[in-house]
């Protein structure tokens, strides 16, 4: 399901037009994000949790040249589905 496939499937669940789902849509993707850039979790509880993690930095290999380079460490974002989301995908109750 791409963005606008999942547009049309909130619009068609909530009844708000696809321009309000979108920007819905929008406002959730933006508030996520300037919350896992300022350090702070979301945690939605029976869907899951958006969190950031830190990865030390590394060294990789090139395997087009075989030359060694080295990653720096970074934060990367998380999602650690709930237990709800888990039995749904998993056909439980």
């Amino acid at each position: 399901m791409n963005k606008s496939e999942l547009i049309n499937s909130i619009s068609a669940t909530s009844g708000l037009t696809k321009t309000d789902s979108a920007k819905a849509l929008d406002a959730f993707i933006s508030t996520v994000s300037t919350a896992l850039k300022s350090g702070n979790n979301v945690r939605l509880v029976g869907f899951g949790t958006f969190a950031t993690s830190k990865r030390s930095a590394t060294t990789a290999i090139n395997p087009r040249t075989r030359q060694t380079v080295k990653v720096p460490a970074r934060k990367v974002a998380k999602f650690k589905a709930g237990k709800a989301l888990q039995n749904v995908v998993n056909n439980k109750k």
